[in-house]
Parts: structure tokens; C-alpha cells; sequence
């Protein structure tokens, strides 16, 4: 991290001296002394396009700052990797489950608190500008902030008509660009109590569209597919059936929007259309300076869900293969009582996006609500030796849309992953991410399937074991495999008994186990 400025040096020491820790909670002297919070939401960002990141062409000079300046996290991750359950679960620190957006038209419950209702109770000043995606076509203000920019549903790359504090605006250009300039704007209004500004941008949403001055920006340039995009034996083997189906489906690499769209294409429009994001956070953070509060300002950049481009054969999110869930994280600014040296470079601990609602009230002196089941990661910004969870639950839901991609349930843990699968007959997943981090060994895949885990369950009075019954007539002989199953199985089980999945009257878990 670079080294803090003198003004920037004395505001620390002042925060070390007025904020005192109590209940859990920092709790300031006075609203003025409190950080700034600038969050940044993009839509559909992998974790790794970034060019500090490695990516063979796309350049992100802008985030690639910010990475340097700020910490990196490794592995942040959604708990539903589609965009609506995904911001409802940030905005709420709730899972799916309980908030029940379970889909993109449906609305959030406006009497949950979310860290925007409780920051703006505590003082701070509150802007939402850019994508809300929850309760399509209803663009209205929702609760919790003073500013309002929004627009219905996906919205519009150009000319999108926009909602502004409850009145319709017409605009003329790039949607991106457009709603930067709100974003400036707010940052450089005078004040004299902290703020929230919330930039949520419709990038990178298909259809990518790309500023005008960057279409064509990376022309000539190829995408290295992934190893696992082959239609081969090799790849398939041990996989579930409906995988390799979707290949040609409106989200497989063969069927890509009703074969509307090349492979090759697709991917050079997502890299052309990142860029306008990379000025957006370029120009985001040269107000901040420019206002004269950009070292006392926690910036943090991060996406609703990953993407993949091909990785078994598949584009787009949903599933819980590794390029759709993990997100990236990057955060930058001043962290209340930090040890020294702690922080810092890149941190291993695994976040969530239930985790943003907790850390946001947490720095601002807010008291977190009892709703909230995330949990802070500003300890481990302040001392990066503080550990993180040792699991995290992961959960999409069927949608009538998007057939093609079951219900799944799942756990993943710093080396391992199950995936149950529900309404659909075929192959459960099992991966040691260490050994095999492209996903491509299912350890049990000629072993578990929906059917021999619902004949199992059917001779639960059989007198078996649980692990015995979680095998019963699998045909392997691995006693190592059969305990890290049940292991996995069994913790599976606890989280979603630990997230409070089965007081939830729609949702029922117990058909699920």
C-alpha cells in the first residue's frame, strides 16, 4: 500500500485515538470523523480480468492502481452467482434463502435493513447511482438513500432514460460514462458529514456494448480458451449429463443465445466494453483526490457474480464452477485501527458477498442488525493474520428462464467442493480444488448419482450408517473418498441448519437433504 500522505497520516492517528470498540461494533466521537465508503459494483466481472491479473490483452490501468494501492482478495465469492439474488444478498448480508430474491424480476422486501438504511440512520450521507435489477420494471427510489439514479431493470448501453430522485431524466450518450458523472458529481457536493456513494454499472452485461472509443480497441486479438471447453471424452468423463447438454443451449459454447453470437467475438466485446468501466474507476477516484478526501475514503471494487467464457463448455454464471462464482475484491483506504504491517498486497481468507452489509456498518459505527448472516472482514484488514471461514454455503435455485441449469446446493471449503444437485436425475460433484483446480476430476463421478443417493435415503431404517448409506451399492473402495463425502455432506447439512434455511416457510431444505 502506499504510503499515506501527511494529512492523510494525521487522520489515522486521530481515528486510532476516537474510535473505540464496543460491542463489537467502532464507535466514533463524532459523524465527521468516520470514512468514507465508495463502493463500486460491476456486473459479470471475472476475477481475473485484469491485466494485473495476467490477462493476455485486456489492459486496466485504473484497477491495476488500485490493486497496488489497496488489498487484493483471492477468494471472494457470491453465495448465488446471478445478478438479483446476488445484489440483494450485499445490499441485506442475507443468503438467497432468506431474502428471497430468488430471481431477477423479483423485488426486495423494502422492510429489510440493508447497510444503506442503517449508514443513513447513522448520519452519513447516501447515494445509490446505476443498476438496482430487483423488481423490474419499478426504477423507483428505494430506502436508504438521499440520491437516487437508477433505471428499469437491464437498462440500455445508450440514450437510457434515467430516474432521478423520482423524476424521469432522458439522457444522450454512454450509459457508463453517465452514470460516472452522477458519481462525480456526488463526491464533489460540499458537506460536512461522511457519505456512501453506491456506483452500481450495468457493465459487463450482455449484449457487451463498448464505448464508442473503444470498439475495435482489441481487434486481432484471441481469447485462450480454457481446457476444459473441448467437447472430448476426457472432458466429459465423470461429469453430470446436463453439463455437457448445455453446450448447445443458449449458455453453452455452442448454442450461445440461440446461436446469435460468436465465441470469438463475445469475448474481444466483454474486454472493449471492461474499459469504460477502468476509466469510470479512473475518474471515481481523481474526484476523490480532487475533493481533497481521497485518504480518508474506503474505495472497494468487486462484481455481483463471476462469468464463465467456456470453462466446460459453458458461458454466462449460475453454477457453481469456480469462474462463476468467485468475484473480485479490492479494497483501498483507511483501516481504523490496523497493526502495523498487517494488511496489505494480496489476502488468502475467503469473503463473501454477505460479508459488504456487516463491514460497511461496522465502519461506520452503525449497529448491525440481528438480520444480518454475514460477517465483517474489516478484522482482517486491520491484521491480515486474522482467519477467515472454513466454508461457505452455495445455493441457485431452477429457473423457469433458464431450464437448463438444475437447483444446486453446495459447500466449498479452502481445498474442497461438493455440489448436490436436486430435480434433476444424474451425477452429484465432488473436486479437491489443491490438486485439480480446473474442476475437470469429479471424484465421485462414477460413484454418486441423484438415484443411488434417493435409493439410499428410501432404506434409511436399513440399520447402515450414514456414510454406509451415502455409499450403499457405489462399488468404490475407497474408505478415504467415502469419509470425505459424508464429511462434506455432513457440513453441507450444518451450514444450511446454520444459515437458518429450515425456518424459512418457502423454502423447504428437508426435501433437499
Amino acid at each position: 500500500m502506499t504510503p499515506w500522505r501527511s494529512a492523510g497520516y494525521r487522520w489515522r492517528l486521530l481515528l486510532a485515538v476516537c474510535w473505540l470498540p464496543f460491542s463489537g461494533n467502532l464507535v466514533a466521537q463524532s459523524v465527521e470523523q468516520r470514512p468514507n465508503i465508495v463502493f463500486i459494483l460491476i456486473d459479470d466481472q471475472r476475477y481475473d480480468a485484469f491485466s494485473f491479473e495476467g490477462h493476455p490483452y485486456l489492459e486496466t490501468p485504473h484497477l491495476d492502481r488500485l490493486a497496488r494501492e489497496g488489498v487484493v482478495f483471492e477468494n471472494a465469492f457470491v453465495t448465488t452467482s446471478l445478478c438479483s439474488p446476488s445484489r440483494a444478498s450485499i445490499l441485506t448480508g442475507q443468503y438467497a434463502h432468506r431474502h428471497q430474491v430468488l430471481a431477477n424480476r423479483t423485488p426486495l422486501d423494502p422492510s429489510i435493513p440493508t447497510f444503506a438504511t442503517v449508514l443513513q440512520e447513522a448520519g452519513y450521507d447516501t447515494a445509490f447511482v446505476g443498476k438496482w435489477h430487483m423488481g423490474a420494471p419499478d426504477d423507483s427510489p428505494r430506502p436508504g438513500f438521499h440520491r437516487w439514479v437508477s433505471f428499469p431493470g437491464q437498462g440500455a448501453y445508450n440514450d437510457q432514460r434515467l430516474n432521478v430522485d423520482g423524476k424521469p431524466v432522458e439522457t444522450d450518450g454512454y450509459l457508463t460514462d453517465i452514470l460516472t458523472d452522477y458519481a462525480v458529481d456526488f463526491v464533489k457536493q460540499p458537506r460536512s458529514r461522511p457519505f456512501l456513494l453506491y456506483l452500481s454499472h450495468k457493465a459487463v452485461h450482455v449484449p457487451f456494448t463498448p464505448a464508442p472509443r473503444h470498439q475495435g480497441s482489441y481487434r486481432g486479438q484471441r481469447y485462450p480458451y480454457p481446457a476444459t471447453m473441448a467437447d472430448t471424452e476426457e472432458n466429459y468423463r465423470g461429469k453430470p449429463d446436463w453439463v455437457k447438454a448445455q453446450r448447445n443451449s443458449w449458455h453453452g459454447v455452442d448454442g450461445m443465445f440461440n446461436h446469435g453470437i460468436d465465441f470469438d467475438r463475445f469475448v474481444l466485446d466483454y474486454a472493449e466494453t471492461l474499459r469504460g468501466v477502468d476509466d469510470s474507476v479512473g475518474r471515481v477516484m481523481e474526484a476523490l483526490a480532487e475533493a481533497g478526501v481521497l485518504e480518508e475514503t474506503l474505495v472497494v471494487f468487486s462484481s455481483d457474480n463471476g462469468f464463465q467464457f467456456g470453462e466446460h463448455g459453458l458461458i454466462d454464471k449460475r453454477t457453481m464452477y469456480e469462474a462463476s462464482i468467485r468475484v473480485p475484491l479490492i479494497v483501498r483506504g483507511p483501516f481504523p485501527g490496523k497493526k502495523s504491517g498487517g494488511g496489505g498486497g494480496r489476502l488468502p481468507q475467503m469473503v463473501l458477498n454477505v460479508d459488504f452489509a456487516p463491514t460497511f456498518i461496522e465502519l461506520a459505527g452503525g449497529e448491525v442488525p440481528d438480520s444480518i448472516q454475514g460477517r465483517s472482514f474489516l478484522p482482517i484488514l486491520r491484521d491480515s493474520g486474522t482467519p477467515g471461514r472454513d466454508a461457505f454455503l452455495y445455493e441457485y435455485f431452477w429457473e423457469r428462464a433458464f431450464p437448463q441449469t438444475p437447483t444446486v446446493l453446495g459447500v466449498r471449503t479452502d481445498r474442497y467442493k461438493l455440489m448436490r444437485y436436486h430435480g434433476i436425475w444424474d451425477r452429484y460433484e465432488l473436486y479437491d480444488l489443491e490438486a485439480d483446480p480446473d474442476e475437470r476430476n469429479n471424484l465421485v463421478g462414477d460413484y454418486v448419482t441423484t438415484t443411488e443417493v434417493g435409493h439410499v435415503e428410501a432404506r434409511i431404517f436399513g440399520g447402515r450408517t450414514p456414510l454406509e448409506r451415502s455409499f450403499l451399492g457405489s462399488g468404490t473402495e475407497d474408505e478415504d473418498l467415502k469419509v470425505l463425502f459424508y464429511r462434506l455432506w455432513q457440513r453441507l447439512d450444518e451450514l444450511i441448519e446454520e444459515t437458518g434455511a429450515a425456518a424459512e416457510p418457502n423454502w423447504r431444505p428437508d426435501s433437499f437433504k
